[in-house]
């Protein structure tokens, strides 16, 4: 086993460690918690040092104090705790973005470069292009999964376009993707039905959102609060559809309560 010959450590010598502990703190850390915690080193004064005064201790590894102490400082970027896109995924990414203005540039690279990505792949590059709000290749790469022999109908992708859509004010690509969701035997969830909804609100459209509630009763899965909240604060400048809403939310919410604006504002409700 090797030693190493270390001196003795004086109040001074600690000060002066804690000083430097801030221009490095990670180094001096580690090194002050290495040397305060070694029983075999005593406090002497300084200037009295001898060179008997010298104790041996055995010399480890760096990386096991580096195990035994944590500095609080988180460990790299966060980005590096989420699972990267690969380079193929990248790559079509960028070059969706790069032709996404010329419409034969866009297809051709399809052919060449989107269909050859492998599933997680072609996952990953719809998932980041939601992300970046790029619904419009969203939707084509969609188009693409959807021609492969693993696709299998599946709401929650359906459910991402849409709120995409509504949020951007696309109303008429939503109800398309809509349809054909129908079409595939999938039903909207709460929130898709909640998003929908404002969508036309949004737009000034409350009949359009008046059809949508009517699909939702239908749905076979029991109605949410929320998007009864939404029509039943739209629809004030409609107090007949209003009414219609309220009504169906105090049955079916009967221990709810739905908030009624004065009178003077909207008329009577």
């Amino acid at each position: 086993m090797r030693y190493l010959k270390v001196p003795t450590i004086s109040p001074s010598v600690m000060a002066a460690i804690r000083v430097f502990s801030r221009k490095l703190p990670t180094f001096a850390s580690i090194f002050f918690q290495t040397l305060t915690r070694n029983p075999s080193i005593r406090r002497i004064s300084f200037l009295n040092l001898k060179p008997n005064t010298l104790h041996f201790i055995s010399l480890k590894p760096s990386t096991v104090f580096a195990a035994q102490f944590h500095d609080g400082r988180p460990r790299g970027p966060l980005w590096r705790g989420k699972k990267l896109i690969g380079k193929e995924a990248l790559f079509v990414i960028l070059g969706l973005k790069r032709l996404k203005e010329d419409d034969e540039k866009l297809e051709k690279f399809i052919k060449t470069h989107v269909f050859r990505l492998l599933k997680l792949d072609m996952l990953a590059v719809i998932g980041e292009l939601e992300r970046q709000e790029e619904t419009a290749l969203a939707i084509k790469m969609f188009e693409v999964i959807q021609k492969q022999e693993w696709y299998q109908p599946d709401v929650f992708m359906y459910k991402d376009l849409i709120v995409s859509l509504a949020k951007s004010k696309r109303m008429d690509e939503a109800m398309g993707l809509w349809e054909k969701m129908k079409k595939e035997n999938l039903f909207p969830d709460s929130q898709t039905y909640t998003e929908v909804i404002r969508g036309f609100l949004r737009d000034g459209c409350p009949a359009d959102a008046m059809n949508v509630y009517e699909d939702m009763l239908k749905s076979p899965d029991p109605p949410e609060e929320l998007p009864f909240r939404v029509l039943l604060k739209g629809l004030l400048p409609h107090p007949l559809l209003r009414n219609k809403v309220k009504k169906d939310f105090e049955e079916l919410f009967p221990e709810k309560h739905a908030y009624d604006p004065p009178e003077e504002i909207f008329g009577r409700c």
